[in-house]
């Protein structure tokens, strides 16, 4: 399945790693996952990991940084894309300017971006995906890239909670594990919250509000995010979890208010919520999706569509 992408890491002795903005544990444990795997197979290669950073997942890099690089190191390199589905979601846009795209990916697709794709919704994350090409590819994966993969598996798959985790999510996990990481480390960096963290999840626990449709959701402005005083990641992907057991709730929705628009983080546990935020711009899982509206107006109409989902199928 991966025979296309490793001839071209063969091929080019300059590999630059992307994956998706503002960034969750899968897309860094993937991107540095991959990084730390190549260079361990192929010494000799110049292996890059670009994009921006969230703080939350920082603790995957133990110590490394994201790279800057010229324009110029692009032209002749392998750009590989991970944990995108379209092209307006990849951290750095220089890609387009490789001499060669790959790219990995377990979203739904919604359009080819490179030059070799692999693209498994049977996957549970990328990281997952990048574990499956190590192993086909007999590619040598040391205790640190391992930890990392196995971060973003832990992640994407809710502590192995979610729909998406079967029985080849336990295979490839097994696989990391043998690899002798901690796996403490890992959970006291993952679960372990300060006070503020506790008191911002019981803030917007309280913002919670529901629709007659069995739909929960929570809006919050750009007023509210400044009083806050957490990154937008936190407040965005981080706070939509606060809804996910509310029982008799089908689908919600986390709407936080940016600059650049209002950021939308759409889930169900009964739903294909999908076609819903390629609707508005986005893309993703089935019932883990997300898409940027220009304002709060379209963000209401989201709403609507979602309840229009849930009373169609009730």
């Amino acid at each position: 399945m991966f025979e296309a992408i490793i001839q071209l890491i063969e091929q080019y002795p300059r590999i630059i790693i992307h994956r998706h903005d503002r960034p969750d544990g899968d897309a860094i444990g993937s991107q540095f996952g991959l990084k730390r795997l190549l260079r361990a197979t192929y010494p000799e290669k110049e292996i890059y990991a670009v994009g921006d950073m969230t703080e939350r997942y920082a603790f995957i890099l133990e110590g490394e940084q994201l790279d800057d690089l010229p324009d110029d190191a692009f032209t002749d390199a392998l750009c590989i894309i991970l944990d995108t589905s379209a092209p307006a979601l990849i951290s750095d846009g220089r890609y387009t300017t490789a001499a060669a795209t790959a790219r990995l990916d377990h979203h739904i697709f919604v359009e080819k971006i490179a030059d070799a794709e692999v693209t498994d919704t049977s996957y549970e994350s990328c990281c997952g995906l990048v574990t499956a090409m190590a192993m086909e590819g007999g590619l040598t994966v040391p205790a640190d890239a391992a930890k990392a993969l196995y971060t973003g598996m832990v992640t994407d798959s809710g502590r192995f909670r979610y729909d998406s985790t079967n029985a080849q999510t336990f295979r490839l996990a097994s696989f990391l594990m043998e690899r002798s990481f901690d796996t403490t480390d890992i959970y006291r960096q993952l679960y372990s919250g300060d006070l503020e963290q506790a008191q911002l999840r019981a803030r917007f626990t309280l913002k919670i509000q529901t629709t007659p449709h069995r739909v929960a959701y929570i809006y919050t402005t750009r007023d509210e995010v400044a009083e806050c005083h957490a990154d937008v990641f936190s407040i965005s992907r981080g706070m939509v979890s606060t809804m996910s057991e509310l029982r008799g709730i089908d689908s919600w929705v986390n709407f936080t208010e940016t600059e650049n628009g209002v950021l939308c983080e759409l889930r169900s546990n009964r739903y294909n919520i999908n076609p819903i935020a390629v609707k508005y711009g986005g893309g993703g899982h089935a019932k883990a999706s997300g898409a940027t509206v220009a304002d709060r107006e379209q963000a209401m109409q989201m709403l609507a569509d979602l309840c229009q989902l849930s009373e169609e199928n009730q």
